[in-house]
């Protein structure tokens, strides 16, 4: 009886790691058949949209991760597992082929954007932006909601914008740091910051902010974002950045606010 006790057991322990064998197979096999996409937090909604309609053209699955950009690129260089990266400025998609982490030959600038300074819908405040704007003075207390600019492409511009203007040095110790650029859309959505530096498309989705004004394209670097394959990419990812450069990814994009760019590899 022991013995047959004994058999049963190892038979039941051989089975649960044949299950488990199966199961990690069947694991390793979807992600084979996925392609893994890091980008930008401002490319959530335009992405998914886009990751739904490639999915039902070809059948592929198409996962995605937001998040700041250089954020994203740390990650990339740090662990394996992701096919695409799509960047909301030049820097970060620099910062992985500095590693040889890219397929370089893939890199493209494939769409813009511009920034823009929001309120809470319900706001009267009223600026226009020009050199010397009394920014400060509109905060009435409060915090200019910006983007770490350390690691967000949102911060960086709008540091570079609010600089140019002459207004930085006025408002650089009162602000409300989000971690990337669609915690900084909240902090305004909220009313937990009178106003707050995003890109228009941000501003797009967020019926809870107002747009006070645009910041003029010569204030700060282009708004570009890159996209490239990783060095160790599926085979099945160069499909998904050709679609990106495609008629029904650029009708998604124009749709939600983006610019197409023109040229040579996407580069105005």
């Amino acid at each position: 009886m022991e013995a047959a006790m004994i058999t049963f057991r190892r038979l039941t322990a051989g089975l649960a790691a044949v299950l488990l064998l199966i199961s990690s197979g069947l694991a390793a096999a979807q992600n084979r058949d996925s392609i893994t996409v890091l980008a930008a937090a401002s490319l959530t909604n335009v992405m998914q949209d886009i990751g739904k309609t490639y999915e039902a053209a070809t059948g592929k699955r198409v996962v995605f991760s937001f998040a700041g950009s250089m954020i994203l690129a740390k990650q990339i260089e740090a662990s394996a597992g992701a096919d695409v990266f799509i960047a909301a400025d030049t820097d970060s998609m620099d910062y992985l082929q500095g590693k040889n982490l890219l397929a370089t030959a893939t890199r493209a600038n494939l769409f813009g954007n511009s920034l823009v300074l929001i309120a809470p819908a319900d706001s009267k405040t009223a600026l226009t932006i020009s050199r010397g704007f009394d920014l400060a003075g509109a905060l009435r207390g409060g915090r200019l909601a910006l983007a770490n600019p350390e690691t967000v492409p949102a911060g960086r511009y709008g540091k570079e914008a609010l600089s140019a203007l002459g207004v930085w040095d006025r408002v650089k110790d009162r602000l409300a740091q989000g971690e990337d650029v669609r915690a900084t859309l909240a902090y305004v959505a909220r009313g937990e910051a009178p106003l707050g530096i995003v890109y228009a498309t941000d501003a797009r989705i967020e019926p809870r902010v107002q747009i006070v004004g645009t910041f003029p394209e010569n204030t700060h670097a282009p708004i570009v974002y890159p996209a490239a394959l990783t060095k160790d990419a599926k085979p099945a990812a160069e499909a998904f950045l050709v679609f990106l450069k495609g008629p029904a990814a650029g009708a998604i994009l124009q749709r939600e606010g983006f610019t197409r760019l023109s040229g040579q590899n996407g580069v105005r």
